[in-house]
Parts: structure tokens; C-alpha cells; sequence
């Protein structure tokens, strides 16, 4: 690929479909946005727009698994698109790419705290004020850039061990959720009645936007590729990955939103929970105060797990962008710790942004829900780019053993298509303003985020990027049996 392997290359197949899964986690995006969808559409959009949205994101998913098998690199969306599509294809795609990192590691945070808070306000009385929220998730952050300083095979461990955690986790609350409770909704309620609480009068539109929940929590795949240097036999182990995270993930959701609709003991209390977070409010009507908190606890593990494997992700692209002198003090980017080998920096600077990130939610209630957006319409675009350079320069490109051969232009097509209908819908309002002008509590942020980092880029671009973005070039496959000695070399590591 071009670049001299400095990163250990420890981590394996299972290890490295695990880190995307741990990210695209169904026990941080679903429960964090369960309060949203309930105003935007209740129930029945969540499950049906689950169903559909995870069909789509196959479609984008196994896109981007091709181009991650033909360019298994740290790089990974900016890589392939400078392959295929020349320099600011992949410096534009690198910058989006990076916001839309942040941007997860920001929500996952910020929603690891929301839960923490609600579990201390069942054991303590605990207040979760914005302020005090703010605090936690600041301590969270701390936490996760002191794990992943400790090395890549520490966070592969946590990425086998939140595996686990996360199917078992579920498993364990839609067993309480459904064999405790005398009562629950029927069937019909959870799968036709429609909800409305955003103010909009127009039933398609508020569907529409109750579809952020899916595509938030169906992101952050693309770790298997930002691992792909740390991981062995990538050209194969990577796109593997990213396929069964997804696969994973949308059985895994779907049985979880399952079973916490039809545990809604009272509709409107949920919604408007003293705790802050409208699942806690389930697990406590449902099962009482310690079956809330041990419920709770275990949502928070899995969150944390989420985290930190986000963290991992986001400061490997970092890195590989600084290594190609792509942002501002590159040098300093993509230094390595000594003993551990990780980009210690790089791990300092995503979670220092993230923290940026969440500020507004100390005095907007909506902040919360531009976070997530800015994910979605800053990581998901970075997705579609490489898949349209793939379309674009079909004879140009050189695919890896896992490739979907002629079905690779079709399934471009779809996932292409879809990414920008989503694009487009998270850059609109997510609740109605009062009156005709947009106030602080009803602004979406998430534009403007995606408006900062794209001008940040472009005048980059101008004063330094020309002349010190270089990527190397792709100079033919490297996987199979092309080199005698990479066989070697993986057994050695």
C-alpha cells in the first residue's frame, strides 16, 4: 500500500469484526435514542424503520467491505477514494470521515452519561442536570483515551469480551422485560400505532426522522478497516468484519426494541421520565428499582465498551491522516507511544473534539439529537464516496478476495442512493420551533458542524493541503500468495 508498518498487528478476525460491532453497539444507539423515537413515530417506526434501514445499510456496508478488501489500510475511506478518485476525492472524504468519528465518539459518551446519571439518580437521588452530565461525560472521555493508551491488544480483549457482553446483555433484558411483567402492550400497539411529539404536522415527515435512530446506531462499521493494519490477513479479515458487525447488530436491535416496546407500562411517563432516559423509566415500571439498576448497569457497561472502541477507531484515522499530512501538525498526530505503539496524541485530540462536540447540550434540550446527526450525515457521505469512485472508475479498480464481482455496480447504486436521501433528511429540523423563528432549543447543530469541517478542509486545502497532502500510490494487490513472506511475517507477529 505504500507505507511503512509501524502499528502492531495483533489483533485477529473475531477481534477485528468485534471492534464494529462494539461500535455500532445496539445497547448505546438504541437506548440512548429509544426517547427519541418515541416522539417520532413511537414503536411501530422504530421496528419497521429498523427492519428497513438495516436491509440499506447491507447495501452500503458490503460496498464499503469490497473497497476495504482492495485497500486494507488505517486510512481506509480517504485511501480508497485518493485511489480511485485523485487527491481532494480523498482529502474531503478524510475530513468528513473524521467528523463523523468525533461525532460517534461524542454521542456515545454523552449517552453513556445520560444512563449513568439515571442510574445514580436511582441509587442516590441523584439530579442528572446538564451541567452534572457534562462532568460525567468528561470523566468518561478521560477514561476511554486511558484505555486505549494501553495498547491495541488490550481493546481487542474488550472488543471479545463486550461481544458477549452485548449479545448476553440482551438476551438478559428482553428475558426480564418479557417474563416479569404482568402486563404488556399488544401486538398490534407496538407494530401499527403511530406517535407524534415533535410538533410537525405532516405523520411522513416525523416517520422520516424517526429513522435517525437506526441509521445512528447502524454506523462505526468502517473500525474494522481503520484496524486493517493492526489486524492479521486484512484483505479478507476486515470486509468479514464489517459484514457480520452488521449482521449482528440488526438481529441483535431489532429483538432488543422488541422487547422494550412491549414492556411500556405507561406511554407518557416514559416519555417524560424523571431519570432522563425513557428506557430506565421501563425498567422500572417493569421490574422495579433493582431490576432497573441492574438492567441499567449493564446497558452502561456495553456503552463503555462502545466507546472505547470508537476511540480506537477515530485515533487510528487521525493518525493515517496526519501521516499524509492532511491536518495541522501532522508530526505530532502520529507519534507513537513507546511501549505501546498506539498514537497516543491522536487518541488525545479525538476525544478532546468530542468534548467540543456536546458542549451545546448545557443549554439545548435538542443538542443531543445534533450530535447523533452529525454522525450520521458526516460518516455516512465518507461511506458513499470511495463506493462512488468504485462505480465512477469501475475499470480502474483492482478488487480484493472479498468482492462482490458483478453484483459490486448494484449494489454501489443502492447504497449510494440511500446515503444521500439520509444525508440530506439529518440536515432538517428534528422538533418544530414555537414561533417561525429557530431558537437555541430547536436549532439542529448538525449542519452546522458539517459546514465548519467542510470550510476548515477547504481553506486548508488552499493554504497547506496542495503541497503537503501526499498519499502514497497503490502499486498492485499485496494479499494470497503474491508474497511468500507475509505469511511468515503474520505467524511471527
Amino acid at each position: 500500500m505504500g507505507y511503512k508498518p509501524v502499528l502492531a498487528r495483533r489483533m485477529g478476525s473475531f477481534g477485528n469484526a468485534g471492534i464494529s460491532f462494539n461500535v455500532i453497539s445496539v445497547l448505546s444507539g438504541c437506548m440512548t435514542l429509544y426517547g427519541f423515537g418515541l416522539i417520532t413515530g413511537g414503536p411501530s417506526v422504530m421496528l419497521w424503520g429498523w427492519l428497513g434501514v438495516g436491509a440499506m445499510v447491507m447495501f452500503v456496508g458490503a460496498g464499503l467491505a469490497e473497497m476495504t478488501s482492495a485497500y486494507p489500510t488505517t486510512g481506509a475511506l480517504y485511501y480508497m477514494a485518493q485511489q480511485l478518485g485523485g487527491p481532494r476525492w480523498g482529502w474531503y472524504t478524510g475530513w468528513l470521515n473524521l467528523l463523523g468519528l468525533v461525532g460517534a465518539i461524542a454521542g456515545i459518551d454523552y449517552g453513556a452519561a445520560q444512563f449513568t446519571g439515571a442510574f445514580l439518580n436511582l441509587q442516590f437521588g441523584f439530579e442528572p442536570t446538564p451541567g452534572k452530565l457534562i462532568l460525567i461525560f468528561l470523566a468518561i472521555l478521560t477514561l476511554h483515551a486511558l484505555v486505549n493508551l494501553l495498547g491495541v491488544g488490550l481493546i481487542s480483549l474488550l472488543n471479545t469480551i463486550s461481544v458477549w457482553w452485548h449479545l448476553a446483555g440482551v438476551a438478559l433484558i428482553v428475558f426480564a422485560l418479557a417474563a416479569v411483567p404482568t402486563h404488556h402492550q399488544s401486538t398490534h400497539a407496538v407494530f401499527t400505532s403511530f406517535h407524534n411529539g415533535t410538533g410537525w404536522s405532516s405523520n411522513l415527515y416525523v416517520a422520516a426522522i424517526g429513522l435517525l435512530l437506526a441509521q445512528y446506531t447502524f454506523s462505526g462499521y468502517d473500525a474494522s478497516a481503520h484496524l486493517s493494519e493492526e489486524t492479521k490477513n486484512a484483505s479478507t479479515a476486515a470486509p468479514r468484519g464489517i459484514m457480520r458487525a452488521i449482521i449482528w447488530s440488526w438481529g441483535a436491535g431489532f429483538v432488543l426494541l422488541v422487547g422494550l416496546s412491549y414492556a411500556i407500562q405507561d406511554y407518557e411517563g416514559t416519555v417524560n421520565s424523571a431519570t432522563g432516559v425513557p428506557p430506565a423509566q421501563i425498567f422500572l415500571d417493569a421490574l422495579g428499582t433493582f431490576g432497573a439498576k441492574a438492567l441499567l448497569l449493564v446497558v452502561i457497561g456495553a456503552q463503555l465498551f462502545c466507546g472505547a472502541a470508537e476511540t480506537a477507531a477515530a485515533s487510528r484515522m487521525i493518525f493515517a491522516f496526519s501521516r499524509d499530512g492532511a491536518l495541522p501538525g501532522p508530526r505530532l498526530w502520529q507519534r507513537l507511544t513507546r511501549r505501546t505503539k498506539v498514537p497516543g496524541a491522536a487518541v488525545g485530540l479525538a476525544v478532546g473534539v468530542a468534548a467540543v462536540l456536546a458542549l451545546p447540550s448545557l443549554y439545548s434540550p435538542t443538542a443531543y439529537g445534533a450530535v447523533t446527526a452529525i454522525n450520521v450525515i458526516g460518516i455516512t457521505p465518507a461511506y458513499a464516496i470511495p463506493i462512488y469512485l468504485r462505480i465512477r472508475y469501475r475499470k480502474k479498480f483492482t478488487p480484493g478476495p472479498w468482492n462482490l464481482g458483478r453484483w459490486g455496480i448494484p449494489v454501489g447504486v443502492v447504497a449510494v442512493g440511500w446515503v444521500a436521501c439520509v444525508t440530506v433528511l439529518f440536515c432538517l429540523p428534528l422538533t418544530k420551533p414555537e414561533s417561525a423563528l429557530v431558537s437555541v432549543d430547536t436549532f439542529n447543530y448538525a449542519p452546522a458542524a458539517l459546514a465548519v469541517a467542510l470550510t476548515l478542509a477547504a481553506v486548508w486545502w488552499r493554504f497547506k493541503g496542495r503541497e503537503h497532502y501526499e498519499v502514497p500510490t497503490y502499486t498492485g494487490p499485496t494479499y494470497g500468495a503474491t508474497s511468500p513472506m507475509a505469511g511468515l511475517s503474520e505467524d511471527v507477529v
